[in-house]
């Protein structure tokens, strides 16, 4: 029986595990939105909202930010953490973090889910996202009083005759 016990394995040793939650935390905070199995989301939650915890620290602000460095292997990414990531979330009292499930993945069924932060505002960055945003700009940049000219056409260049032709020519 698993009375009392605490975190899932999640199939890996203690140090994979750990290197796991570390590496996807990292994701998190530089992303604000990741993909991943069910499972490691539920176990990212209360890491993830630990560490934001140590983001919102006033004092020993040095201390806490050497304590997510441990965690957080890139130094941009701890930046983040304690520049925008805490000030967001400096008067919120928990819940930083929602899952959002997504069904089963295609290959092998494992229940796939969205960790994101709370305030993430989805940006797509495909075609779809960018042709409205350029239709927008053209109708602004174009003058709505006085209809569009077309451009000049450059009239084609001339084709010289090759130095046998000339030569043919003169002697002829």
């Amino acid at each position: 029986m698993r009375h009392r016990v605490a975190h899932r394995k999640l199939g890996r040793t203690t140090p994979h595990r750990r290197a796991l939650l570390r590496n996807l935390a990292t994701a998190l905070f530089d992303k604000e939105r990741i993909r991943t199995t069910l499972p490691k989301a539920k176990e990212l939650r209360p890491y993830a909202e630990r560490l934001i915890t140590l983001a919102k620290r006033e004092e020993n602000r040095l201390h806490a930010r050497r304590l997510a460095a441990r965690d957080l292997q890139d130094p941009a990414v701890v930046q983040k953490l304690f520049d925008t990531i805490g000030a967001r979330f400096a008067t919120r009292p928990g819940g930083y973090t929602r899952i959002l499930q997504l069904g089963p993945r295609r290959g092998d069924g494992a229940e796939m889910a969205y960790l994101e932060l709370v305030g993430y505002e989805y940006k797509p960055a495909g075609k779809d996202a960018k042709a409205p945003k350029k239709a927008a700009d053209k109708k602004e940049a174009e003058p709505k009083g006085e209809p569009k000219k077309p451009a000049a056409k450059k009239a084609p260049a001339k084709k010289k005759a090759p130095a046998k032709k000339k030569a043919e020519a003169k002697a002829g």
